[in-house]
């Protein structure tokens, strides 16, 4: 297709996470949007190490709430507070590898929360290792 200029760039969602940094070899594809946030960080061993470099393709996150999960008191750890949206947010895009994060904003008000995210930059590194230990526990109660 983008030979017979039909398109300019490919993209391929997915959950194999093996078979992303295998196709990125091809240069067939463009982008990659895979699955990615505090609980399920399994891209942070098979597929963020196989795709670096300046030309590599880019990566689209999306789920960063898991669903709504990681936004329910009732999923976090003793003491811990469940996350805001922005900070499922922050800790995806703290990490290099991803580009872009999908959101899904209801309304004006969710979408002017969540745009917070691009100010507060970067997480802490406490900031990641609580959004980290939220996802083990929210992984290990399935």
């Amino acid at each position: 297709m983008k030979e017979k200029g039909l398109a300019r760039f490919i993209g391929l969602s997915g959950h194999n996470r093996s078979l992303f940094p295998r196709l990125s070899t091809e240069g067939i594809f463009d982008l990659f949007h895979i699955r990615y946030n505090a609980v399920n960080r399994g891209a942070e061993q098979d597929i963020f190490p196989f795709m670096a470099g300046e030309n590599r393709q880019g990566i689209i996150s999306y789920t960063a709430t898991r669903w709504g999960q990681l936004l329910k008191e009732s999923k976090m750890p003793p003491g811990e507070t469940a996350p805001t949206a922005t900070d499922c947010y922050r800790f995806v895009l703290s990490n290099p590898a991803v580009d872009v994060c999908m959101m899904g904003a209801r309304n004006h008000a969710m979408m002017k929360e969540n745009l917070q995210t691009l100010d507060l930059g970067p997480m802490t590194n406490e900031e990641l290792d609580r959004m980290r230990k939220i996802g083990d526990h929210i992984y290990r109660r399935k």
